[in-house]
């Protein structure tokens, strides 16, 4: 009877676990929405007024966003690593029933630093079109082609 019951509470730590690593990816998916609903505004905003002090504009929400989704990465993949100890993928870690204590998945693919750079080529290529961009419509009238 012990070991059902066993069982039984181990598949719903699994269970809450994958619950929060929901949470994070769906807050991750809301994120990278969020952002480039804000930078296409912005450029509809240039498109009516010509201004592109507002293509510029959109570069500073896309790199807070970009930061603001890497933490939610790296959250989802300390728990991730909750997960796997629960499940008995790895063994890294001695987890206690209904424990989740990601403050003990440190460096390596748990750092910061290494989601940032997973989801660099979205937000560093918004930024760099934005930027490119911005520098293309404010200097066109000192640009020529053909000798014109």
């Amino acid at each position: 009877m012990a070991a059902i019951i066993d069982k039984e509470e181990k598949k719903q730590h699994l269970e809450f676990i994958q619950n929060v690593i929901t949470r994070m990816n769906t807050n991750s998916f809301q994120i990278k929405g969020m952002a480039v609903t804000i930078v296409s505004a912005l450029i509809a905003i240039y498109a009516t007024t010509t201004n592109t002090t507002f293509i510029f504009l959109g570069i500073v929400p896309t790199i807070l966003f970009w930061f603001l989704d890497s933490y939610y990465l790296q959250q989802e993949r300390k728990f991730r690593g909750v997960y796997n100890n629960v499940a008995g993928l790895e063994k890294d870690v001695e987890i206690k029933l209904y424990e989740m204590p990601i403050r003990k998945f440190q460096g390596g693919q748990y750092c910061f630093c290494k989601a940032l750079e997973t989801i660099a080529w979205l937000y560093g290529t918004i930024v760099f079109l934005l930027l490119f961009g911005g520098l293309i419509l404010n200097f066109k009238d000192c640009i020529t082609i053909n000798g014109q």
